[in-house]
């Protein structure tokens, strides 16, 4: 039986040369924690360097010190928060997941970060085994970063393309590179993923040449904290690519029936939260007074 992490969790990426990529990561982490409590991770690289993840079992305020913030130096970040009801809880588990250039027949590095699940995994992971890839957890989450991790194509942008139509279920999900952060929405837009724009270069704000930077997000309460500005979502079947270039897009699969999760506006997002252009304490509001229309008591509150 294999674990694949659960379906809620929060991702986040963000290319941002010139701020403070990690700490920037933690609090946008600190905003999603409601999405998962059990496991949180950092991975951070600079431009044409090593990535360095942290990642360990436990809440973000409890997993991460100022030392390992300082430790996760650098211009491009991802980060993810787990959350688990049945199986394993192992440390193996917790993301994001990392593939080393070199090892487990990977040819190129690969952090990745996934909120969702595949119904097809099983299958994948056979596939890599029979071509000698090895694995270090039981999660769906590594046999996505192994598929792009050993892919033949010289661009990440077109492994991912050629490996998204190949995933079955839901995700979101956020991979980085070396030298850039991808992420990609399933077919269906099944779990949400948003887009948000920070100042450039904090050191030289008034730069008419300073570029400004992206990052992307479970949900848009991450960029609050951060001071970046919601631009948008991901669209489902959409890559977006985060790097010198800016803000990049290419889409894979997308004109798919649209089946986002109802739950996320009832339950899992936080209510200061923007999705499919509602915010959605307004659309619990309007919930209430649906159910009131449909099932009238003589009550004074209705509770979401």
């Amino acid at each position: 039986m294999r674990d694949g992490p659960r379906d809620e969790c929060g991702v986040f990426g963000l290319y941002a040369p010139g701020h403070e990529v990690s700490r920037l990561s933690y609090f946008a982490l600190y905003a999603l924690q409601h999405r998962g409590q059990e496991s949180a991770g950092i991975a951070a690289a600079d431009r044409g360097g090593h990535i360095i993840t942290r990642r360990e079992l436990g809440l973000v305020s409890q997993v991460f010190t100022e030392n390992d913030l300082r430790t996760l130096a650098g211009e491009l970040a991802i980060g993810h928060v787990r959350y688990s009801t049945t199986g394993s809880n192992a440390w193996e588990n917790s993301q994001p997941v990392q593939r080393s250039q070199g090892t487990n027949g990977s040819r190129r590095e690969v952090a990745l970060a996934h909120n969702g699940n595949l119904i097809n995994a099983l299958e994948l992971h056979e596939e890599l085994l029979e071509r000698g890839v090895s694995f270090s957890s039981t999660s769906d989450s590594e046999i996505i970063a192994a598929l792009i991790a050993t892919h033949p194509a010289e661009r990440v942008e077109d492994a991912i393309a050629d490996v998204l139509p190949r995933l079955r279920g839901a995700f979101s999900i956020v991979a980085m590179m070396k030298d850039r952060v991808v992420a990609f929405r399933d077919p269906h837009g099944l779990r949400p993923l948003a887009i948000g724009v920070l100042d450039s270069d904090p050191a030289h704000p008034q730069d008419p040449d300073s570029e400004p930077r992206y990052a992307v997000a479970s949900e848009s309460c991450a960029f609050d904290i951060i001071g970046a500005k919601f631009l948008r979502e991901v669209e489902p079947g959409e890559v977006v690519t985060l790097g010198p270039q800016g803000l990049e897009s290419r889409m894979v699969a997308g004109g798919g029936r649209r089946a986002f999760c109802l739950f996320e506006y009832i339950y899992f997002a936080r209510p200061d939260s923007r999705m499919n252009d509602q915010v959605l304490q307004v659309a619990r509001g309007r919930m209430g007074e649906i159910l009131w229309r449909e099932a009238p008591v003589d009550a004074d509150l209705v509770i979401a």
